[in-house]
């Protein structure tokens, strides 16, 4: 069975806020805090908008860099990346680690099919001989 691990810390959890909070930064960046604020589902004070991206800056979702005395937000963590994180700890918690398990789940369950598996495989496997 093949099993996910590395070193690197997981990012932690998000509340629907944050959640929100940085779907508009990575659908939007680079971004101020007000342009996140307009873009929200509710009405924030603009203190709140700015706490929130200062706590998810420090989680390390995003990172920020001074204009002027404007502080414009940019990603730090890709999507891939946290979606892949975030599948790590379901692997863990539900497989034992077993990503083969959860792919053929995927399988069994409609999400995906081997012929698309395969797809993603090649797809990556060209990108690791570009790169060297």
């Amino acid at each position: 069975m093949a099993t996910i691990r590395d070193k690197d810390d997981e990012f932690e959890d998000l509340g629907d806020l944050q959640r929100e909070v940085v779907q508009v930064v990575w659908a939007h960046a680079p971004v101020t805090a007000e342009v996140v604020r307009a873009r929200l589902s509710r009405p924030l004070k603009e203190s709140t908008v700015r706490t929130v991206l200062r706590r998810l800056e420090e989680k390390g979702y995003i990172t920020h860099t001074v204009d002027g005395r404007t502080f414009v937000y940019d990603t730090a963590a890709r999507r891939g990346q946290v979606a892949a994180r975030a599948v790590r700890r379901i692997v863990d918690w539900v497989c034992n680690g077993s990503i083969e398990e959860v792919l053929v789940g995927m399988v069994d369950q409609n999400m995906i099919d081997w012929k698309q598996l395969r797809m993603f495989a090649d797809r990556r496997g060209r990108r690791k001989r570009e790169r060297k």
